[in-house]
């Protein structure tokens, strides 16, 4: 066999396996990234169930309401400076939405399973906090809190691309039942009438 056949033939076989050896670090990587990502989601799904955090959600949603209307508690969230956890609860769950938009705006964790999980979250949280948050940057500037103001951004963005979740499209859904559906709609109901017969009352005696 011709010396330059030989040679083409050892040229090929060498591509071949530089080629395969490629491929296969190509798909050790993806196996490795997507390992990577589920250990990601799974430690952002324990700390959101933490005891902590699940606290400072509560106290979102039912005290920092009324906490805000106090000049003096406003004032120790505008005061530049270290802002006490324990009495402002608040400020632990914006570090946890903050830290979620540095690691999503990084791509360390992926958007699509991030939104999938916890977009109608950030959403809701974004609009609880943007009070408070809102008066830290009074003095500290827009750079307060800004990933968690990127993660609620891309938030919206995400469920305007799937407003009714990720369901696979032609998959049929389970029937649901709501066999209180009659019941409490019947109970609601009646708990309005005093408080339509109460302004209907105040209306007249105006």
């Amino acid at each position: 066999m011709p010396l330059e056949v030989l040679n083409t033939i050892g040229s090929v076989g060498t591509f071949l396996v530089i080629a395969a050896t490629a491929v296969a670090a190509i798909i050790q990587l993806r196996h490795m990234r997507a390992a990577n990502q589920l250990d990601a989601v799974l430690s952002l799904e324990r700390d959101f169930r933490g005891h902590d955090l699940q606290e400072a959600f509560r106290y979102v949603q039912r005290e920092l309401p009324f906490k805000l209307r106090d000049q003096e508690y406003r004032a120790e969230l505008a005061a530049i400076g270290f802002i006490d956890e324990r009495t402002h609860l608040e400020v632990k769950a914006c570090n946890w939405f903050n830290e979620m938009g540095t690691l999503v705006k990084n791509q360390l964790v992926t958007e699509d399973a991030f939104m999938d999980l916890f977009s109608r979250l950030v959403i809701n949280y974004w609009e609880r906090l943007e009070p408070a948050i809102a008066v830290m940057r009074r003095q500290r500037g827009d750079v307060m809190y800004l990933d968690f103001e990127y993660l609620a951004t891309r938030a919206r963005a995400w469920l305007a691309l799937h407003p009714h979740g990720t369901f696979p499209n032609g998959m049929q859904r389970a029937p649901l039942r709501d066999p209180w559906a009659t019941e409490d709609a019947r109970l609601l109901e009646d708990s309005k009438k005093p408080e339509d017969a109460a302004r209907s009352g105040s209306a007249m005696h105006g």
